[in-house]
């Protein structure tokens, strides 16, 4: 099969991310192989390329956004059939008998393995996956409408719960990338104003399109006091703007993977009334469950950029270099 690998981290202006023609895998116990269709691209994508979160394997493929159409299944898988078009995401396992995991709380595994980094991801013609971890696509959206859902979607949804927006509350988006701009159509469904800082302008220019009331630059205060912040830039420097801007009670959530040191903060301006800072780890699959139902409903439409397979590493330099209006998908085989 066609991949696109990752043997030796580094700047993506390097080209850490070669071509190679690898053998298709094949599904272990419970497991479904997927023949991809199309593949998001995450800047958690960029972090695993670029070495930002240290290696775990030797070689690996990137991509945990992965729609495609399942052409094998390993022994004992029975809960999709051959033909059935699913979704991949960052979740790959959990070892289901910790703590974590007995609350709930599966995001926080400490044994969890992760789609793209601890495993091979989408970056490829094929894909394998645990049945239990994957996701029947709703008939709502096309392929490449549906890739970006299953993290920048389900990483934005879980934030949104994170801040702990009132109902037709205020919120704050700061950085206007692939989850916000699906956070922004799930809080306006809900009934919530919507402010957008962010550095670039076209982004700023999408955000208002999509019906933010608002969007300026990240040191601008919002026109209006906040309830609740989501901070989606992972740049530590943001931080004390957006806590600036909370009512007293508010909350600010931080949705990055990784983010650059917080600066030192006044504890009145930003953390005194009871403010809250809190962070947000992976997701559970009923966040995800539930974000593809609720964006059916709606329905949320991304707004995607295109490329061939092999133009995965261009798609990250844009990526990195801002160049992208919402989202950017990988097509790679018969997507819709």
């Amino acid at each position: 099969m066609r991949a696109l690998v990752v043997t030796q981290p580094g700047p993506i202006a390097n080209r850490p991310l070669v071509a190679a023609d690898l053998p298709d895998p094949v599904p272990g116990p419970g497991e479904l192989r997927v023949r991809v269709r199309a593949c998001g691209v995450c800047r958690t994508d960029l972090h695993v390329v670029e070495g930002d979160l240290p290696p775990v394997r030797d070689r690996v493929i990137p991509g945990h956004q992965v729609v495609g159409v399942v052409d094998a299944l390993g022994p004992g898988a029975r809960r999709f059939r051959v033909g059935d078009r699913v979704g991949i995401a960052w979740l790959r396992s959990v070892c289901g008998a910790c703590d974590a995991c007995a609350a709930g709380r599966e995001n926080l595994c400490p044994n969890a393995q992760f789609t793209g980094y601890h495993a091979d991801g989408g970056y490829a013609e094929y894909a394998v996956a645990p049945e239990a971890f994957a996701y029947t696509i709703p008939d709502a959206f096309t392929d490449v409408e549906a890739a970006p859902l299953l993290c920048a979607g389900i990483i934005g949804y879980r934030a949104l719960a994170r801040a702990a927006l009132p109902p037709s509350g205020a919120l704050g988006l700061y950085g206007f990338g692939a989850s916000a701009h699906v956070v922004l159509q799930l809080a306006r469904h809900r009934g919530a104003t919507v402010y957008v800082a962010t550095r670039g302008r076209s982004h700023r220019a999408l955000a208002v399109e999509l019906g933010a009331a608002w969007a300026g630059a990240v040191d601008e205060p919002p026109p209006a006091p906040l309830d609740s912040a989501i901070v989606f830039a992972p740049a530590g420097a943001v931080v004390p703007p957006a806590l600036r801007a909370l009512k007293p009670g508010g909350t600010c959530a931080l949705a990055g993977v990784t983010m650059t040191d917080l600066p030192a903060m006044a504890y009145e301006p930003h953390l005194f009334r009871e403010k809250t800072l809190t962070s947000v780890t992976a997701n559970t699959r009923a966040d995800g469950e539930a974000l593809l139902r609720e964006a059916a409903a709606i329905p949320v439409r991304p707004r995607v950029a295109t490329y061939p397979l092999e133009a995965a590493p261009d798609a990250l330099a844009d990526l990195a270099g801002g160049r992208i209006d919402g989202v950017a998908v990988l097509v790679v085989d018969g997507a819709t």
